[in-house]
């Protein structure tokens, strides 16, 4: 395929028996080489294990990808293990199984996984031998294969007891989940870019006079970055130590295809400026809120309202910490590895450019570097254009025969019923959008983060482009990751094409306080660059003012 034939209709076939159903909220573009073939594997063997731990009547996810494009399929469990998950599944919310999860990732997983990403980059994959860097990318490959095993794990301990809350306070109160989601808020402070690092670099920068008149220098970015970074003090050891933590993450999406925080300089030195200066900073009344929900339960549920409530805000974290500290830093890591074999093949003429090694699966890379062969320059740079031409809107949504429906909750124990339905529920808030038929100027979406906003559209495609948003700008995209937190400060209102109540957008958009409208389907399509709009993440609607 040309350049020139991107536009040619995609044909699709489904890649295996059953329904498959696209994943536009996770993979709105098409996927590097790389990706599609180590993906699949560990995304299974995690959401086997989550499935499996918990009890459910599914056996986790699997993956698969066509013309680059992402495609799941449930698979159900086998039915001679069914009277042992039925069991299991009675233990989940009589023994509050999550709990077992958060200490086993708070106390073996997150922190190993944190070692292992400072070790690997702490690498000089530049001035290693090709066979020592073959080595090195066969180890960060592992290395983020295993992470999203990680993640994938964990997505049981993240979404049942949220969904719990939203199955039985939604009952209680009558309310929409999207006025119930708000009392999560300030429950995850990875998903409002906090950690112990930006704690120490607010503390050193609000007692150095220098520093702040240094981080306000009109120098440029990336020059600047790395004046801070060479600061003597606290000031200077704060920042090495923050950039250290984000610097190597992907800024949004999962593929290797995506920039780390130290590529887009300007646009992580303006989000820093913005956090430091306190800015960000929105005055919580959730107290006044809980009470009021509260009012609005049956005394005889009150009690329970409480315990339910509890466990959400205590497991919600973890939605966006599995990913933040599991695959997308280690996905970072890989993609700093490819770069550097990258610029050795392009310095040796054997591709036209060091990111067009991004497109090359794994052994490819490898024997382009140990020069035994590998893709040409032209074919590498062909895969690259195909993905930038094309969007999840090419293909469609659902692959094979219609998905069966889903099963009867009355018809099973109570146990299993409830454990199925939190499960429904919060799925169905990650990938479900609004089914309203947008009109004219007005989008109809989902109401993910309260409050009205006026402002310019920023239509922003991928990360590649997060340079040009200004500090006040709508960002109009088909989706977002937990990555893109550190970026969430530049912003006025935020709406998106895909995703629900409890996508990545929504989760981070809810934490900074800033308005949102999730699920739109067609606001990338509707929407242009420096268009004013209005944001109404109450009422979930966005309005083209001009």
């Amino acid at each position: 395929m040309t350049v020139h034939d991107l536009s040619i209709k995609l044909p699709i076939e489904p890649p295996g028996p059953g329904p498959w159903k696209q994943d536009g909220v996770h993979f709105p573009r098409p996927m590097t080489r790389y990706f599609q073939e180590m993906h699949p594997d560990p995304f299974r063997a995690g959401t086997q294990a989550f499935a499996h731990y918990y009890g459910m009547l599914i056996d986790g996810l699997q993956m698969a990808y066509v013309q680059g494009f992402g495609y799941s399929q449930v698979v159900p469990a086998p039915e001679s293990e069914l009277p042992e998950r039925f069991q299991r599944a009675e233990q989940v919310y009589a023994q509050k199984l999550w709990r077992e999860q958060l200490r086993e990732w708070d106390n073996q997983c997150k922190p190993a996984a944190i070692a292992m990403h400072r070790e690997l980059q702490l690498v000089d994959a530049d001035g290693l031998s090709d066979a020592e860097l073959v080595a090195y990318l066969r180890r960060c490959r592992d290395h983020h294969a295993a992470m999203i095993t990680q993640h994938m794990r964990f997505t049981g301990g993240a979404m049942l007891p949220v969904g719990d809350f939203l199955a039985h306070a939604g009952a209680w109160t009558e309310l929409p989940h999207s006025e119930l989601l708000g009392l999560m808020r300030g429950s995850a402070e990875v998903s409002s870019g906090g950690s112990d690092e930006m704690v120490r670099l607010k503390g050193a920068f609000a007692t150095d006079a220098a520093a702040r008149t240094l981080l306000a220098s009109d120098v440029d970015p990336a020059l600047l970055l790395e004046r801070l970074r060479t600061l003597g003090g606290d000031a200077g050891a704060a920042v090495r130590g923050y950039l250290d933590l984000v610097g190597h993450r992907l800024i949004d999406g999962f593929d290797i295809a995506e920039p780390t925080a130290l590529e887009l300089p300007d646009a992580l030195l303006r989000s820093l400026r913005i956090a430091l200066s306190g800015e960000a900073v929105v005055a919580s009344e959730l107290d006044v809120r809980v009470a009021e929900v509260r009012a609005r339960v049956p005394v005889a549920h009150q009690a329970q309202f409480d315990e339910l409530l509890g466990e959400a805000r205590l497991m919600y974290r973890l939605r966006d910490e599995r990913g933040v500290y599991s695959d997308i830093w280690a996905s970072g890591l890989m993609r700093r590895a490819a770069l550097a074999a990258g610029r050795r093949m392009s310095a040796r003429g054997r591709i036209a450019i060091p990111l067009h090694m991004l497109d090359a699966g794994i052994d490819e890379m490898c024997a382009l570097v140990a020069a035994s062969g590998g893709p040409t320059a032209e074919e590498l740079a062909q895969r690259a254009a195909y993905r930038v031409a094309h969007t999840a809107k090419d293909v469609p949504p659902l692959l094979g025969p219609p998905p069966p429906l889903p099963p009867d909750l009355a018809a099973l124990p109570p146990h299993v019923a409830r454990l199925m339905r939190a499960t429904f529920i919060a799925l169905d808030h990650v990938f479900g959008s609004s089914q309203a038929t947008n009109e004219g100027k007005m989008l109809y979406g989902l109401a993910a983060s309260k409050g009205v906003y006026e402002g310019p559209a920023r239509r922003v495609s991928g990360p590649s482009e997060f340079g040009r948003i200004q500090q006040g700008d709508v960002l109009v995209t088909e989706s977002t990751t937990e990555a893109f937190n550190i970026l969430l400060p530049l912003l006025g209102g935020i709406v998106t094409d895909n995703g629900g109540l409890l996508s990545h957008a929504a989760i981070v958009a809810r934490e900074y306080g800033i308005p949102g409208v999730v699920g739109t389907r067609e606001a990338t399509e509707r929407i242009s660059d420096g268009m004013r709009l209005r944001v109404d993440g109450d009422a979930g609607e966005v309005t083209v003012l001009g």
